[in-house]
């Protein structure tokens, strides 16, 4: 399919996605937990992803906007200076309700495709609304994204949008979610709710996968067995969730959140399933050098931006980018030849980029490429 008038986008924003994150609450669903962000100082960044993802947008692309009122999208396309047409006024408080109806809007106003900044919560909301007659592309604003909806980042949404207009096509993206309760509780019960129609060219983001056979296990084993026997007592390590960094706790003997972000000095628990505040708290206490040791999600390749979030720019500025450790099993490599850091901050993510030595075993790396 060729578009050959101006493509008419709904686009809206999840305003209270990604709040959880780097307060360490692994998700934003529910009254409740938006309620328990903000108490413990959360700040709203999905508006400010999709505004990044706006600006890549080029100004010659022949696009018509509707949107919803406020900050679920006309103050994001205001703020670039993007003509748009409110078709949806939200409710005071922003709720799930406020996403689907919107997504309503979108399909009897026969958009052609609906842009939204938020997780896999608001994916699986729109596409409960619009299943497979509009496709959908996501802005990554979330906590966990494993969905096969999103770009790859926000400044990969302006091209995207550009090769949709030009070409229109369309490939088939995975809808999953996670239970956040039992996310939270370090159990990991992903469902898929669906499939929906997202473009296909280069800079979406695939499915995640999990890898589970034995010689996996033998390898990540043997990551974890160096890790430890390379650990000084004086040094303060930062480990993030994962398989494969749990590991590492296994090692030590000690305690690590599956699915949480630990701190340890030497191979002692100082604070374990801690948010960005408690990182930056022990990072300011600590007197001695510091390293962050994290994994990448398999087959996407984000080791950080994905499910970390309380490894913020901040305390990765304050660690040292040079003191990054990424582990890896050569089988989650091998579906995974690049690598890739969305912290929300370009200019970091370009110092991570490049060639970067990854653990893939006992004194063994693997020299992988960081897009």
């Amino acid at each position: 399919m060729f578009l050959t008038t101006a493509v008419k986008i709904g686009f809206l924003v999840n305003p209270v996605s990604g709040m959880g994150g780097r307060v360490g609450l692994k998700g934003t669903d529910g009254a409740a937990t938006q309620r328990r962000a903000e108490a413990l100082g959360a700040e709203r960044s999905s508006p400010s992803r999709a505004v990044l993802a706006l600006r890549s947008i080029d100004r010659n692309l022949s696009a018509v906007f509707l949107t919803c009122s406020g900050d679920m999208g006309r103050d994001e396309l205001d703020a670039v200076k993007l003509p748009s047409e409110t078709v949806y006024v939200r409710q005071e408080h922003t709720t799930r309700k406020d996403t689907q109806a919107a997504a309503k809007r979108f399909l009897d106003e026969k958009v052609d495709l609906i842009l939204f900044a938020g997780g896999d919560g608001t994916a699986r909301d729109i596409l409960e609304v619009v299943g497979d007659h509009v496709p959908i592309l996501g802005i990554p604003a979330g906590v966990k994204m494993q969905s096969a909806v999103f770009a790859l980042t926000p400044e990969e949404v302006g091209g995207l949008l550009a090769s949709y207009a030009l070409s229109g096509t369309l490939r088939d993206g995975e809808v999953l979610d996670v239970d956040e309760d039992g996310f939270r509780r370090g159990e990991v019960r992903a469902r898929l709710y669906g499939v929906a129609r997202v473009p296909d060219a280069p800079g979406m983001q695939s499915g995640k996968q999990a890898y589970h056979s034995g010689s996996s296990d033998d390898e990540a084993a043997e990551i974890a067995q160096y890790i430890v026997d390379s650990m000084d007592e004086d040094v303060l390590y930062i480990i993030g969730p994962g398989s494969t960094t749990a590991r590492i706790g296994e090692a030590m003997g000690q305690k690590k959140t599956l699915l949480g972000v630990d701190a340890y000095v030497g191979r002692s628990p100082l604070r374990l399933d801690a948010s960005e505040k408690d990182l930056l708290s022990v990072l300011e206490k600590h007197d001695g050098p510091a390293e962050i040791i994290v994994t990448p999600i398999g087959a996407q390749g984000f080791f950080f931006g994905r499910g970390n979030q309380q490894i913020s720019p901040d305390v990765i500025r304050r660690v040292g980018p040079e003191n990054v450790v990424v582990v890896a099993t050569l089988s989650k490599l091998n579906g995974t030849p690049t690598l890739r850091s969305d912290t929300g901050d370009a200019d970091l993510d370009r110092s991570l980029s490049g060639k970067r030595r990854v653990v893939t075993g006992y004194k063994r790396r693997r020299l992988v490429e960081v897009g």
